[in-house]
């Protein structure tokens, strides 16, 4: 009896206030403007090693990054002794459809390394970023080798759309189909709003929507089981949009004519950055189970960056998991962990020679 009032009490919170009320880690701002709001993560103590830099992707709130306590990178960071950082894009609407890579590129993701490096005693940062998250943080280093940053790692983040399941499809249709047809509509509405971005990802995970009545049903006594599955619903019903020229960049560059695998994306006709060009080390972490940035098109990173010393990792897990799920912590925040203390040691031996 004991168990089944349980579950009747969980489920109650389940469609009531909740069975866990959000718990963002404290933060202060840096500074803070339209879709550059910079935010350091509070320690009791002050932080060693490398500060590291978290570079969201564009279509989700920095709760990527800190879900839920035990499913936190950046509690977890701070675990380790580092300083932490986050970018905060905030809402994207209507008024931001000409926004594009080049704004994060050029400008937002540079300004935070310069700042968070400054805060440190110019001391180089340790740039962390997950699915596009990865992709700008790439493209950032590669248009200025002189940055300070100590390394780079990217979680779930494609290079080579061929390996890459449902984007080889897209690709294999784009050849057939007119641009304008996937592009022009994006361009009317100003992007993708964010009512079509949190359909689009709850789609990608179709099995677990249709399956979630009968994991409640099971789980109905278990209230950390169910605060899981509450908080990634939490995230995903968060989601803001993208920018138009953001996602015809992505559409025409990265799908279509797959440019992170050539080497050399084309912002615009008056810049096209080399990732040869990125000289400090990289971490690349793939997911098996990820079906956005399969493990294949992200290991193809290190056929391209050649300017750098990668490592490749390989861990199970969905896109959102391989980032902020329960398993995480023991795959690929301890593969980051270890890259940083590799990356550290590598830093400190320069540095005394």
């Amino acid at each position: 009896m004991a168990r089944w009032g349980a579950a009747l009490r969980n489920i109650g919170a389940l469609f009531g206030d909740g069975i866990e009320q959000p718990a963002p880690t404290p933060s202060v701002d840096v500074y803070h403007y339209p879709h550059r709001r910079l935010r350091h993560y509070r320690r009791a103590t002050p932080g060693s090693g490398a500060p590291i830099l978290l570079v969201p992707p564009l279509a989700v709130t920095i709760s990527c990054y800190d879900l839920r306590p035990s499913q936190s990178l950046v509690e977890y960071l701070l675990e380790l002794g580092h300083e932490v950082y986050v970018i905060d894009y905030g809402e994207i609407g209507y008024a931001d459809r000409d926004l594009g890579f080049e704004e994060w590129v050029d400008d937002i993701v540079p300004d935070a390394i310069r700042r968070v490096s400054a805060e440190h005693a110019h001391a180089p940062v340790a740039v962390i970023g997950w699915s596009f998250g990865g992709t700008i943080s790439l493209l950032t280093a590669a248009a200025d080798p002189a940055l300070p940053i100590a390394s780079l790692t990217a979680v779930g983040t494609p290079f080579d759309q061929r390996r890459n399941g449902q984007m080889a499809l897209a690709r294999s249709v784009g050849r057939l189909a007119p641009t304008r047809i996937v592009t022009e509509p994006v361009r009317l509405l100003g992007g993708i709003p964010k009512q079509a971005v949190r359909v689009g990802f709850r789609a990608q995970s179709l099995e677990r929507e249709l399956t979630k009545p009968w994991f409640i049903a099971r789980h109905a006594d278990d209230p950390e089981s169910l605060a899981r599955m509450q908080a990634v619903d939490r995230f995903m019903d968060e989601m803001p949009g993208y920018p138009g020229r953001f996602y015809r960049q992505v559409y025409r560059q990265l799908i279509l004519r797959n440019e992170m695998w050539t080497g050399t994306v084309h912002l615009h006709a008056d810049q096209a950055i080399e990732l040869a060009a990125i000289t400090a080390p990289v971490l690349l972490i793939g997911g098996r189970r990820d079906s956005l940035a399969s493990a294949a098109s992200v290991a193809a990173g290190a056929e391209v960056l050649t300017g750098s010393s990668v490592t490749v990792v390989e861990v199970d897990g969905s896109h959102l998991g391989i980032i902020a799920g329960p398993e995480a912590r023991t795959s690929s925040w301890a593969a980051i962990r270890d890259f940083l203390a590799v990356t550290a040691s590598e830093v400190d031996g320069v540095l005394t020679h």
